[in-house]
């Protein structure tokens, strides 16, 4: 990797810190070559501090260490892209990130869609909504929902018209959002279930 330290006269070039498995962006340090080189070595994240002058390596003090997955580098070979597992909030005020923001993994819409189902179960009252009115019928009613649609996925996995079987897969993940609120969970439970299993 071709990293140009010397396009700026301070020799450093920014470093975005990313999780390795939320994808969420954590903070933004500088490198120059020897706190590039001390990251590869330890993996432990390492900087140029701007305001100590001088190394620094993330948790040093704190303890909330930015352990090295990997360094990509960008087109312009001046920015590099640093993949971290962390132990500890990221933030020197606390937080998971320099923004303050929780540093959760999301699942794009379907963590959108969650909202929702969590809104309209907290809102039962609303007689206009569907799911709210699943919410008002019980796990029982919700339960057999998921099961209907799952059956419907497999009969149109055995035919040949691709939309309808989408349309029914699309239903049956809908209807296990909602049986995963009903029960207090969250599709993130069920993605730790399976990363144990992995």
């Amino acid at each position: 990797m071709k990293i140009d330290f010397n396009k700026n006269k301070d020799g450093l070039v920014p470093a975005i810190i990313q999780d390795a498995i939320t994808k969420n962006v954590l903070m933004l340090g500088y490198m120059n070559q020897e706190a590039y080189d001390k990251t590869l070595t330890t993996k432990k994240v390492t900087f140029y501090s701007r305001s100590k002058n001088r190394l620094w390596t993330k948790g040093e003090e704190s303890g909330n260490i930015l352990n090295l997955i990997e360094i990509k580098i960008d087109c312009d070979n001046d920015t590099l892209l640093v993949k971290v597992n962390t132990e500890g909030p990221t933030c020197h005020k606390g937080s998971d990130t320099c923004w303050g923001e929780n540093n959760s993994q999301l699942f794009g819409f379907l963590s959108e869609l969650e909202d929702i189902i969590k809104s309209r179960k907290e809102n039962q009252h609303n007689e206009s909504s569907y799911v709210a009115s699943l919410f008002r019928k019980g796990i029982n009613k919700i339960a057999q929902k998921v099961g209907e649609e799952a059956v419907e996925v497999v009969i149109e996995a055995k035919d040949n018209d691709d939309s309808l079987f989408l349309e029914e897969s699309a239903d049956l993940l809908f209807h296990y959002l909602i049986l995963l609120q009903a029960k207090g969970y969250a599709i993130n439970d069920v993605v730790k279930v399976l990363k144990n299993r992995h």
